[in-house]
């Protein structure tokens, strides 16, 4: 037998990313019988630390035998070939780098559930072991001996073997005496859809003539003779009949078709088929082009000549989508792919449909609300150079194989911002940088961009395009501000209306048309509070309020998702004085139908929309005027089109505007803006009135204008002033502990680490606004770096790895951190 030396020292070594949080990746030695099997994308297993075993992805094969330690054999490979091409690692490594996440982490976003592996853990002799009984305990022995017969043992069938539970110190002492080692045996949870199919048995295949012997031998039975000739006409078009067609075809049954095999004239058999959903409705050819879009056009393709990376600003309702699909179909026609990008599924509902009329089956969608397999099924179709694919953010770890355009339509919007678990990656930022890897072209669009996108086109890293009309000359909604304050001193308020806004709903519902109004909080009521004392609702997990939710009857925390009862008294003073106070999107539905007793009035937010198919329904009601008035949240705000809207009510604009955070007014003006483009989508003139106590504020001043160059100047200039992005890159460092004492103390002594090599460039420690979450004490610090590449990396350097010497420390392993690179 050859020694263990003599089968591992190939010479040949691997790079392995595990789907842990380690901050380096490991190499492993490749065994001489891997060696022509071994490649960069497949799946391996290794053993990591004593005896825990993992799949990986191999990073990268190459003859450097690690310093430091004493690399351990790859165990199994799992895959023949490659479930991650070299496009992916590439990013992969990119994005860990830039966001100073572990590749494990990356790994962990990107790949499906259903490509990741399930683990049972199996018992196994050690190729060391040399049959040496002699200083063995009795159940030690038994262990032993049942492997020398079987290959490998699970745990539960060692329970049995020594009939009793606790197994665990037996085998122990065998790993510690290197007799056995724990295997966990990989298996792919993926499992594809199959449908059940008919054809005929051999004999008849062979020969067609011999079917009269079958129609001789079922010449009793009607149904069995209709059946068997509804398959022979199937299959002249189709190779794989499936038993429904024959059921539908035949007015058949499962018994039928059973007697038919019985007979050996048809056999039964399963084929794997796509859970992509096929369009089957003819489809539509795309409108003509405006003048105005085919300038846009024009401009673009020209624009790319000198940038790969192009900024679209069209107001809303500009028909920025119908260039997008122009542009699109170019590229389908060189064979390439197309990866479009929106911020949230709420958007990719409406666009699938619209997308779906002009591509058919040559686009496909991704989006969180997807079940495992069905992201395997896309995963797949992607990796076969599927053209389109139309998706949130996580899309981008899709493994595409000739990437030639990808499209980030609203790029100004937070949603593409990943806010937990790391990697906290942004969507468009890393659509850009996908994009640049292809050599592909990126193509932005938004009515409202971002500061720094904006920034970035004037300074020319960007290519812009403007668009300044509507599609169709439909002109732009008309906004009015409504004083709050002033209606409150007249007693011109209904609860959270303005007697002003009622009228004007009640005149467009008369005439059948439809309206939208925003309020960015759902539940019910954001308090409930004691009326002698002032008590309040907190969640007993975090630093916030709790919210009531009427539907559920209950109080919720929207920060860790815990819940509570209603208290029947206050808990302080045993009062039962206790009121809400606030409006929830569900409490305005609830005062809606009773102004409006005669309208349908729905509300979308994360509490109506959480089943699969929810979301889908609502705009569908919607679009069919089943629905009179919609209440919602930011879900309401972003890229939605409906002909028949001509009314937006914004019920509070102070909510956004006096946030403390520098990108409050950049927010608020996108907001706004956003809404208002909800109205007046067609021939009907739109009207958006925005409720607000602070009537002069500038923002608002600049949504009613329209004047985002205005808006921009001015926010440049604070941001200049202060040092904020687009003049500075930020990057936030959270601690996290359950001892607040623990927090504090890692917060100085991190913060004095950082500031010894930063400078001023550190703001923190502090408190954040909610200082705890999850029973987690939260420490916040803020880094300032300046435009300039080479002092960017050297202070991520820095901060790695003064991080990882804090959790180093003792007594502080137990610290969490967080980074977020470019936070907003």
């Amino acid at each position: 037998m050859e020694n263990l030396h003599d089968i591992y020292n190939s010479g040949v070594y691997a790079t392995i990313i595990l789907p842990i949080a380690t901050p380096k990746i490991y190499t492993y030695v490749v065994p001489k019988s891997f060696v022509d099997q071994i490649q960069s994308g497949i799946r391996v297993e290794v053993q990591f630390g004593k005896n825990k075993l993992y799949s990986g992805i191999v990073y990268e094969i190459h003859k450097n035998k690690p310093k430091e330690y004493q690399p351990k054999p790859i165990l199994t490979i799992i895959d023949d070939k490659p479930i991650v091409n070299m496009y992916q690692l590439k990013f992969w490594k990119w994005m860990a780098n830039y966001y100073l996440s572990p590749m494990g982490s990356v790994m962990n976003a990107a790949l499906p559930a259903n490509l990741k592996l399930a683990s049972e853990t199996k018992i196994m002799l050690s190729p060391l072991f040399d049959n040496d009984f002699s200083d063995f305990s009795d159940k030690e022995y038994l262990i032993a001996e049942a492997l020398t017969i079987q290959n490998e043992i699970a745990i539960s069938d060692i329970q049995k073997i020594l009939d009793q539970k606790t197994v665990y110190p037996i085998l122990y002492k065998l790993l510690e005496k290197g007799v056995i080692y724990i295997k966990e045996e990989m298996n792919t949870k993926y499992k594809p859809k199959l449908i059940s199919c008919v054809k005929l048995t051999p004999y008849y295949q062979e020969d067609q003539s011999r079917l009269a012997e079958a129609f001789e031998k079922i010449k009793r039975s009607l149904k069995q003779t209709e059946a068997l000739l509804a398959l022979i006409q199937f299959q002249k078009t189709i190779d794989d009949v499936s038993r429904k067609k024959i059921y539908e075809k035949a007015n058949s049954s499962s018994t039928v078709l059973k007697e038919l095999e019985k007979k050996e004239i048809i056999k039964f058999y399963d084929k794997p088929i796509s859970r992509i959903a096929k369009h089957e409705d003819d489809l539509l050819v795309a409108g003509e082009l405006s003048e105005h879009q085919v300038t846009a056009l024009s401009d673009i393709k020209e624009q790319f000549e000198k940038q790969n990376v192009v900024l679209l600003h069209g107001v809303t309702g500009s028909g920025k989508t119908r260039i997008y699909i122009e542009m699109m179909k170019e590229v389908i026609a060189k064979g390439g792919q197309v990866l479009y990008l929106l911020p949230e599924i709420a958007l990719t509902t409406q666009m699938i449909s619209r997308l779906k009329k002009v591509f058919g089956d040559d686009i496909v969608v991704s989006h969180s609300r997807l079940n495992n397999n069905q992201r395997v099924d896309i995963w797949k179709a992607v990796g076969n150079g599927m053209p389109v694919v139309l998706g949130a953010r996580s899309s981008v770890f899709l493994p595409f194989k000739d990437l030639q355009l990808v499209i980030i339509d609203e790029e100004h919007d937070d949603s593409f911002k990943q806010s937990a678990p790391a990697p906290r990656y942004n969507g468009r930022d890393v659509g850009i940088y996908l994009a640049h890897l292809f050599g592909a072209k990126t193509l932005m669009g938004t009515a409202t961009p971002a500061i720094s996108t904006y920034y970035n086109a004037l300074k020319g890293k960007f290519g812009l395009v403007e668009m300044t009309e509507r599609f169709g000359g439909i002109s732009m909604p008309t906004i009015e501000i409504i004083d709050k304050k002033d209606a409150l001193k007249k007693n011109r308020m209904k609860s959270v209306f303005t007697l002003k806004l009622i009228e004007t709903i009640e005149e467009v519902l008369k005439k059948g048309e439809q309206v939208i109004l925003f309020q960015n909080r759902r539940g019910y009521s954001p308090v409930m509070q004691c009326e002698v004392c002032g008590w309040h609702t907190e969640c007993k997990h975090c630093d916030v309020s709790m919210t009531y939710h009427k539907y559920f009857n209950n109080l919720q925390c929207h920060y860790c998702g815990s819940q509570q009862n209603l208290p029947t008294d206050c808990p302080a003073c045993g009062s039962s004085k206790l009121s809400l106070k606030g409006h929830g999107t569900e409490k305005i539905l609830e005062e809606l139908e009773i102004i409006f007793p005669h309208a349908k009035v729905k509300r979308m937010d994360l509490d109506t929309v959480r089943t699969k198919n929810a979301l889908n329904d609502l705009i569908t009601e919607f679009e069919n005027k089943e629905i009179d008035i919609l209440i919602g949240t930011q879900m309401v705000t972003k890229g939605l089109d409906f002909e028949n809207v001509t009314i937006v009510g914004v019920l509070s604009a102070d909510q956004s505007l006096h946030v403390p955070d520098y990108r409050a007014n950049e927010r608020s003006f996108q907001l706004l803006t956003q809404v208002s483009g909800r109205a007046g989508r067609a021939k009907k003139e739109g009207l958006v009135m925005i409720q607000a106590f602070d009537t002069s504020h500038p923002v608002l001043h600049d949504v009613v204008q329209y004047d985002y160059i205005n808006y921009f100047k001015r926010e440049l200039r604070e941001r200049q002033k202060f040092r904020y992005p687009p003049y500075s890159r930020l990057i936030k460092i959270t601690l996290k502990h359950r001892d607040p004492k623990v927090v504090n103390e890692a917060g100085k002594i991190l913060g004095a680490r950082l500031k010894r090599y930063l400078g001023d460039r550190v703001l923190g420690p502090a408190k954040p606004s909610v200082a705890r979450v999850r029973n987690q004490f939260l420490i916040d610090f803020l880094i300032k770096i300046e435009i300039n590449n080479k002092v960017i990396q050297q202070v991520k350097n820095v901060i790695l790895e003064q991080t990882n010497g804090l959790t180093g420390m003792k007594g502080f392993s137990s610290v969490r951190v967080n980074l977020d690179v470019d936070v907003y």
